[in-house]
């Protein structure tokens, strides 16, 4: 029997009129490529109105629909698998398509508690849950290495549900987008809940950690805020002009007022008809102000020593964790400290693949390598303690995950760096990285602003 209807879309290269046309519905989320100003990224996924909502807040998890609110205390892994499942299995025929409805929202980095033992001493600077993830029964998917889109109808899709969304869509696709947003975001004024010389020290508690073999690195943050009163759609907007990424997401749901903006470069899992890939970033150096200075630093950063290492350690940390779920020999790593380039830094990318076990799956994966060792540091778990002694405060959404798991079982997940979160009237960001024997303060304090600085400066 037909489980799922396919339909075919105009495509257009930019989703973000087809968005708009639906960011009003429950919980919208737009899964962003980037496309077309990104040189990275393939798919756009766009959705709403999910009929299950998991919501995460310390131990408990709330299992929300239209009729009824349940708590549970059950493993948020766990409840995801099980809400995956209960919309019924997916015929291979569909594999070749990303997303055709299923599971999508963010993983937390404080989910990670559910996973671990970890000190609990760090206060909450925001009301956003631990984890926040929809059931969605539609989906709309363009396609842009082949220039295609579809919408995905799953046959638990409500009838009033598949003609709103087709109707409102369709009126979308024949706007004409003349690509401006106007800047009004001035009033954003970040500050920083650490001072610099604050900062400094905590770099030199870690170098000492490492000194002492508590690790051989660890990912330090510093987090700003901001109050904010404007509209995070528009400035949304702005921002994926200014950063665009192949790992961006818009999430927004309640009556709250709050939101995901994030601007990932960095691809945390990837898994496809069994194929597992995932692509740490370690290593980063600022764009130039000429052609040459940009090269150069290109260059510096592709023969730094410093910055390899730090990769290398995430590899093989990472290695280790597709372990717990991967088949023993099919671990690979073809590539290693490749360069990529974004709007505002250069970076060092490395590549990590695997063959998932047959009696694995997405979220037993996410949960084996949750979270993802490069914002983190190795060995992982003291790290991550050393984290919780040494930040000012919980990291929210910062450094989980972002994305989806199909019905079919197929996932692609960020890292959630380079992002903003809103609650309310007020803006969060974080800006880190890793800390190795070797580091410079200095220089480390200036990286954690390099990264972040678009999205903190008006």
């Amino acid at each position: 029997m037909k489980q799922v209807d396919i339909v075919d879309f105009p495509y257009r290269p930019d989703a973000e009129q087809l968005f708009g046309a639906v960011r009003d519905l429950p919980d919208a989320i737009w899964l962003d490529s980037g496309k077309p100003r990104s040189l990275y990224g393939r798919f756009d996924i766009i959705s709403a109105q999910p009929d299950t909502v998991l919501e995460t807040v310390g131990k408990t998890t709330r299992i929300i629909t239209s009729n009824t609110t349940i708590s549970s205390e059950e493993d948020p892994f766990l409840l995801a698998e099980d809400l995956l499942s209960s919309t019924g299995s997916v015929d291979s025929s569909y594999n070749s398509h990303p997303f055709i409805g299923g599971l999508a929202g963010y993983f937390g980095y404080d989910l990670a508690r559910s996973i671990e033992v970890l000190p609990d001493t760090l206060r909450k600077v925001d009301n956003l849950p631990d984890m926040r993830i929809g059931n969605y029964s539609w989906a709309l998917v363009l396609n842009h290495s082949e220039q295609k889109a579809w919408l995905f109808f799953r046959h638990s899709c409500p009838a009033n549900l598949r003609q709103e969304i087709t109707q409102r869509l369709q009126q979308a696709s024949h706007v004409i987008d003349d690509g401006v947003v106007e800047e009004t975001l001035a009033s954003r004024h970040f500050s920083s809940s650490i001072s610099k010389n604050d900062y400094l020290q905590t770099i030199a508690k870690v170098k000492q950690y490492i000194s002492e073999g508590d690790c051989y690195q660890a990912n330090i943050a510093q987090h700003f805020s901001a109050p904010f009163n404007g509209d995070n759609w528009a400035l949304y907007r702005f921002l994926r002009r200014v950063l665009p990424a192949a790992h961006s997401c818009f999430y927004q749901w309640g009556e709250h007022n709050q939101a995901v903006l994030s601007f990932s470069p960095e691809r945390f899992l990837k898994l496809s008809m069994g194929h597992v890939e995932t692509k740490p970033i370690k290593g980063t150096a600022r764009r130039g102000n000429t052609v040459d200075e940009d090269q150069l630093n290109a260059i510096a950063l592709m023969n730094s020593s410093k910055n390899r290492a730090e990769n290398l350690m995430i590899v093989d940390l990472l290695r280790n964790d597709l372990g717990k779920t991967c088949e023993p020999g099919s671990i690979r790593v073809p590539k290693l400290f490749a360069l990529e380039s974004f709007p505002n830094v250069h970076h060092l990318v490395s590549t990590v693949t695997g063959k998932l076990r047959s009696n694995e799956s997405a979220l037993s994966l996410l949960r084996g390598c949750f979270p993802g060792g490069s914002i983190t540091g190795a060995p992982k778990k003291r790290a991550m303690e050393i984290i919780e002694e040494l930040e000012v405060c919980r990291r929210s959404v910062y450094c989980g995950s972002i994305g989806y798991i199909s019905a079919t079982g197929r996932m692609d997940s960020n890292i959630a760096i380079r992002t903003l979160i809103a609650d309310g009237e007020k803006l969060h960001c974080w800006g880190g990285g890793g800390i190795v024997a070797d580091s410079i303060a200095e220089s480390e304090f200036e990286e954690t602003l390099d990264k972040i600085r678009v999205l903190i400066q008006p």
